[in-house]
């Protein structure tokens, strides 16, 4: 007969997870006999190797007495719908790695894969970092707002960055967070955008539906207002001309249409 020490010995385990087992009716445990201690047989070696081989198989303890039970077949159909759900779980932890990766480039953090294309190929033209985060910011909201159609609102900016008008206004707004309040690029990079607003008219693109409500448009807006201290003057110039609007233009000024503005 065995001490519950040489029992674990033999089985492999520890004392601990002797004791385990029989907490939760895995292994049966003997009566003590007359000095107090509790003696274990043959059998019991048998039945706690049955039970750590199939532990450290990766079968749930729930599931190993069903299994210690089961004839062939149905050990057979067991070990099937174990692995099957293994299998299930090391997909989801291989996704869970893969996010991790994304996230310690830091910019994978609530953006999906497209954004970040997007905002490298704004690094690529040499927009500084700075107004990339901002950008970065403003994309983390729209994301979680539209994320059905994401990807296909990327897909025109990328579209819209073949302009090189659209060039020439992320270069100055870029460098334009280091202007001084009254610096008179401001009025080059409203000429700009008046001529991408009125291009973007002229296609049929302003007025569709964008998925977007109005209050989070106005929270976009004032963000961007609260993020340049020349915001707030390059709304007043649009404005003078009859815009309206940032995030989407609300007002347009029919008079502009077709005006040839001041060449970049």
């Amino acid at each position: 007969m065995l001490t519950i020490s040489q029992l674990a010995a033999y089985a492999g385990v520890t004392v601990r997870a002797v004791r385990h087992y029989h907490r939760i009716g895995l292994l049966p445990e003997p009566e003590r006999d007359r000095s107090g201690y509790r003696t274990y047989d043959a059998v019991a070696v048998v039945r706690l190797i049955r039970i750590r081989t199939l532990a450290d198989a990766g079968v749930p303890l729930a599931r190993v007495q069903e299994l210690l039970a089961a004839g062939p077949e149905e050990f057979a159909g067991g070990v099937q719908e174990i692995d099957k759900a293994l299998r299930a779980e090391i997909r989801r932890l291989q996704n869970t790695r893969s996010r991790l990766a994304r996230l310690a480039a830091g910019e994978h953090l609530a953006l999906p894969q497209s954004v970040v294309d997007y905002l490298d190929r704004l690094r690529g033209l040499g927009v500084e970092e700075r107004y990339i985060e901002m950008e970065r910011d403003a994309w983390i909201m729209i994301a979680a707002q539209v994320p059905h159609s994401i990807d296909s609102v990327i897909a025109k900016k990328h579209e819209e960055l073949d302009d090189p008008d659209m060039v020439k206004l992320y270069s100055l707004l870029s460098g334009a967070l280091d202007w001084p309040a009254d610096d008179p690029r401001i009025v080059e990079v409203a000429d700009i955008m008046e001529r991408l607003m009125i291009r973007a008219v002229e296609a049929g693109e302003v007025g569709a539906d964008d998925g977007i409500d109005d209050q989070f448009v106005d929270l976009l807006d004032s963000t961007m207002v609260e993020s340049s201290p020349h915001a707030a003057r390059l709304l007043a110039i649009l404005e003078e001309r009859g815009w309206r609007g940032w995030t989407r233009i609300e007002r347009v000024p029919v008079g502009r249409l077709n005006t040839e503005l001041p060449p970049s």
